[in-house]
């Protein structure tokens, strides 16, 4: 069984996603690799590491190599941050008599003079404060000093002893432009933290770091996605349904509308997802409003993410239809968020989601739609993978969510960008048919894990009353193919 410390311990990272991902924070007193090309917010994370002993109480030092501590004080400033009198910053750079021609040694090369000096002056500084947590950054330096693989490695358990005696937590960085090959660090280090920038097509790219190595201690394994704002980085740990489960009562609840509630056997179950399909304009987001609104109307908590319809629109649009999801924002009985799928990761989303969902403890949940969705993620296992822990953790939490596809065509065959139709409990079809000249629409619930439901398909229309169904057709064959033939049904 891993030995994991006392939280007295624990040095807090000062990222509450990235003290998830690491089971509390990193233990106390061991050396540490955050390593990553530049860009990928190494200093920051090593600065809020800092300052958040800071704000503990304990002492920090900054050790700086690769830039100058004036260019350090600015990226904090950027983040709104002051570095107090509990932090100091030491600038490692050479004595200026090494940087002289004139005095520079024949025998010996000048970087062997340089790295040993360098080193020393860092065991100076520190010796002064007798700092609780360093930051060394970065590594790229040391190692070009270093010249070889076999002096780097001495080097660097040189700073992992000294500051093992003085139970010391250390940070080392690594911008990886020496030889990102080097796996030195790596067996040296109690743990690793890697850092990635992964381009996209299109859109703000997708930041992920991964913990490879954390000794003693179980921690998150896989990527987790992450953003640099103003306020600092910020981690979302990936999703793992199985850590957050509660007890409900699995009891139906009502859409609002006889004639649907009939459709699904009576309504739909607490805990449970629907998945509304269908073709562009069949009225997929007002089914699943319907559930949203009348969830509203009985007291409880929504929360809708919008990704594909402007929301000025989505309002006027509804409130035609007597829904007015303005006012429900309003009164916070609703929470609405557009989120644009060019600039916000899958792992973002999902804890957007859980986090709106846990703060206001809705009970209804609306993603419209997943063709957005699926747009921030081009893998497909990979967006079915994180559909089903979202699911799952909202299923879990008592929550019902609904959810929308929008297939490509308009009558006949259908295909859809992303085939989620078995993570959902309940899958209900739209479609359009064409009867007497008229397009018209048509709907079925084609699975229902739980109970029975209607095998009929019924005629609905949407007015200026909003959503209405008809009686289950009967004398009609053909709808799904959008070319039916037999007896036309009248018009509701």
């Amino acid at each position: 069984m891993p030995f994991i410390p006392d939280k007295d311990q624990i040095a807090h990272t000062g990222l509450p996603g990235l003290d998830e991902v690491l089971a509390g924070g990193l233990a106390a007193g061991h050396v540490y690799l955050l390593e990553g090309s530049p860009g990928t917010g190494k200093t920051t994370i090593a600065l809020r590491f800092i300052l958040e002993g800071a704000r503990l109480g304990e002492r920090g030092l900054y050790i700086v190599l690769s830039e100058t501590e004036q260019e350090l004080r600015e990226t904090a400033a950027s983040h709104g941050w002051t570095i107090d009198a509990n932090t100091q910053i030491f600038e490692a750079v050479p004595p200026e008599s090494l940087l002289d021609e004139e005095q520079q040694q024949t025998l010996l090369y000048s970087s062997e003079l340089e790295l040993g000096e360098t080193i020393r002056s860092i065991f100076a500084a520190f010796e002064k404060i007798n700092a609780d947590r360093v930051v060394l950054d970065s590594l790229s330096e040391i190692r070009l000093l270093a010249q070889n693989s076999l002096r780097y490695r001495r080097q660097l358990l040189a700073i992992k002893h000294y500051f093992a005696r003085r139970k010391t937590t250390v940070l080392l960085l690594d911008d990886l432009t020496s030889d990102s090959n080097d796996k030195t660090v790596h067996s040296v280090a109690h743990g690793v933290i890697q850092l990635e920038d992964v381009p996209t097509n299109y859109g703000g790219g997708r930041r992920r770091l991964r913990v490879p190595k954390f000794r003693g201690r179980s921690f998150r394994l896989g990527y987790h996605d992450y953003a640099i704002r103003t306020g600092g980085v910020a981690v979302f740990p990936r999703l793992v349904a199985a850590e957050h489960r509660t007890r409900f009562d699995r009891s139906q609840i009502s859409s609002g509308l006889a004639e649907l509630d009939a459709l699904l056997g009576g309504g739909v179950e607490k805990g449970s997802s629907m998945l509304v399909l269908g073709p562009a304009g069949a009225g997929k987001s007002t089914f699943a409003i319907q559930f949203l609104a009348n969830a509203v109307q009985r007291g409880e908590k929504a929360a809708m993410f919008v990704f594909d319809e402007e929301l000025g629109l989505l309002f006027d649009r509804m409130k035609k239809l007597g829904v007015d999801l303005e006012r429900m924002q309003a009164d916070g009985s609703l929470i609405i968020q557009q989120v644009d799928a060019a600039e916000m990761s899958p792992g973002e989303f999902s804890w957007l989601v859980r986090s709106l969902v846990d703060s206001i403890q809705a009970k209804t949940v609306l993603v419209d739609s997943l063709n957005g969705y699926a747009a921030a993620m081009p893998d497909e296992r990979a967006l079915i993978l994180h559909v089903h822990e979202l699911l799952q953790y909202l299923n879990r939490q008592g929550a019902n969510t609904f959810l929308t596809v929008a297939q490509h065509g308009i009558v006949g065959a259908m295909t859809a960008p992303v085939d989620i139709t078995y993570l959902a409990d309940t899958v209900i079809l739209l479609r359009y048919f064409e009867a007497q000249g008229h397009l018209r629409r048509a709907v079925s619930v084609i699975k229902k894990r739980m109970g029975g439901h209607e095998k009929t398909i019924r005629e609905f229309s949407i007015t200026e009353n909003g959503l209405s169904l008809g009686d289950p057709i009967t004398r009609f064959e053909g709808i799904l193919r959008g070319y039916p033939s037999g007896e036309a049904p009248s018009a509701i």
